[in-house]
């Protein structure tokens, strides 16, 4: 066998052997495969669908045809100022984002009762730097999308090992 091919083979199997999984692959429970989402924002709905992407999890095309139902409710983005300049500028601004998720199975029975997830983020607001800090909002807000979807999977994951098969 060439050199080439033995050295490829060992590093993949050096890899696999370590635990290694590709960047934002998030382990799921055994339980948790065909998932659907029901409401929530585009962002959420997205940030989810990566998720599950990345995990290998297929995402169910509806509610008939999942394992595993993921419902949202009454999700909300705020935006606050934490403090003001001697001019009257914002100068820190709270970005908070809040929903109630609850998890049923294909039978509509209830897995995990509607529960809220809350994430809140500080950040300061440069006024010489405006467009950058735009930039780092969407940032920030992009980070708790992804926060969001690693709660209910880690939530999710202790509802599946709790729930009786």
């Amino acid at each position: 066998m060439p050199l080439k091919i033995r050295l490829i083979l060992i590093i993949a199997l050096s890899l696999s052997a370590c635990g290694y999984h590709p960047r934002g692959a998030i382990q799921l429970p055994t339980g948790m495969n065909n998932v659907y989402m029901e409401g929530g924002s585009s962002q959420l709905q997205n940030h989810f669908k990566s998720a599950m992407a990345v995990s290998s999890v297929p995402v169910a095309s509806s509610p008939e045809k999942a394992g595993i139902i993921v419902r949202i409710f009454d999700e909300d983005s705020q935006r606050r100022v934490m403090s003001l300049s001697s001019g009257g500028t914002a100068n820190d601004f709270e970005l908070g984002y809040r929903f109630e998720y609850e998890l049923v199975d294909a039978n509509d029975r209830i897995l995990s009762a509607r529960q809220p997830i809350e994430i809140k983020r500080e950040y300061y607001n440069n006024q010489l730097a405006i467009i950058a800090k735009d930039s780092e909002e969407m940032v920030i807000r992009d980070e708790m999308y992804q926060q969001a979807v690693r709660m209910i999977i880690n939530r999710a994951s202790i509802a599946l090992q709790a729930s009786p098969k």
